[in-house]
């Protein structure tokens, strides 16, 4: 059996510009934070919904080990992404030394629930979800994904944004996240990746409403260099989100909604040292149920 490797090296198995790298091992490390949450035993056999690049599917397929395997589901296009597409990201973590171990699937994780074989025996140890959730058009599709999941997987494991900021330099990212959910919703097609925003609480009530039970859960604070509270404040805030806003929503009461959220978003950055570049990631909800 084969160590897990360190979060260097599973960073370095993902498609990245090496002068970013510590971004890329932010990341990776914060995956390997929401892995020891999950307890996901050495040969399991995981499903994952909503992979993307790959970022958790390597973390993941680490874990499993040899004996192991992730199914890495995503809907999205392959060409979909910048600077690397899904396609380059995906192909180039198969090309590396935990790419036997991984499965990748472009379908709708509806689809792709709905195609598996109907059994007694669960095909998968765990189901994860890992910042997937706020992708999805809307909270009716969540609860039909759990809903389909159960039949197929004896754990659901779920991690997102909780919009609590432990560290008040998170608050100008939870701040930003309303702002932008506040426009999405309001869209008929989103394409962004904050599109139904949905607190634990809901999130809990969801997953009880398709027959899962909590088994616990926890908050878990963004780490220092996780700069995903900084690209979302900087998008919240730029000239580009006002103009859609003044183009997409035509109600003027509407417009001010989300205009008051980003706002407080901006306002909000007084009270951050070092100003926008100061700005944390709010807290990442974690959970598991059976």
């Amino acid at each position: 059996m084969s160590p897990q490797l360190d979060a260097a090296s599973i960073a370095g198995l993902s498609l990245h510009d090496p002068i970013y790298f510590k971004v890329q091992e932010s990341q990776t490390l914060h995956r390997l934070v929401l892995l020891k949450q999950w307890d996901i035993s050495s040969g399991s056999k995981v499903l994952e919904l909503g992979c993307g690049q790959g970022d958790c599917t390597a973390v993941l397929a680490s874990a499993v080990s040899e004996q192991g395997r992730v199914v890495a589901v995503d809907p999205a296009d392959l060409d979909y992404g910048a600077p690397y597409t899904l396609g380059q990201a995906q192909s180039h973590i198969s090309e590396g030394s935990l790419g036997e171990r991984i499965t990748w699937v472009q379908q709708s994780p509806l689809d792709y629930l709905s195609s598996l074989p109907s059994t007694e025996d669960k095909i998968f140890d765990a189901t994860v979800l890992a910042h997937s959730l706020w992708y999805f058009a809307s909270p009716s599709l969540i609860l039909s994904t759990f809903r389909a999941l159960k039949q197929h997987s004896k754990r659901l494991l779920l991690a997102e944004w909780s919009l609590v900021a432990t560290c008040p330099s998170a608050q100008p990212h939870v701040l930003a996240a309303l702002a932008q959910a506040s426009l999405e919703c309001r869209k008929p097609n989103s394409e962004s990746n904050i599109r139904t925003v949905l607190s634990p609480k809901r999130l809990t009530e969801l997953a009880l409403a398709a027959g899962w039970q909590l088994e616990k859960e926890t908050l878990v604070q963004g780490e220092e260099g996780l700069l995903d509270g900084n690209w979302e404040v900087s998008a919240c805030l730029s000239s580009a989100f006002e103009k859609e806003v003044t183009e997409k929503v035509s109600d003027e009461r509407e417009q001010a909604v989300i205009f008051a959220a980003r706002d407080a978003c901006e306002a909000s950055l007084n009270s951050v040292e070092g100003g926008r570049k100061g700005v944390r990631s709010m807290d990442v909800w974690v959970a598991s149920f059976v």
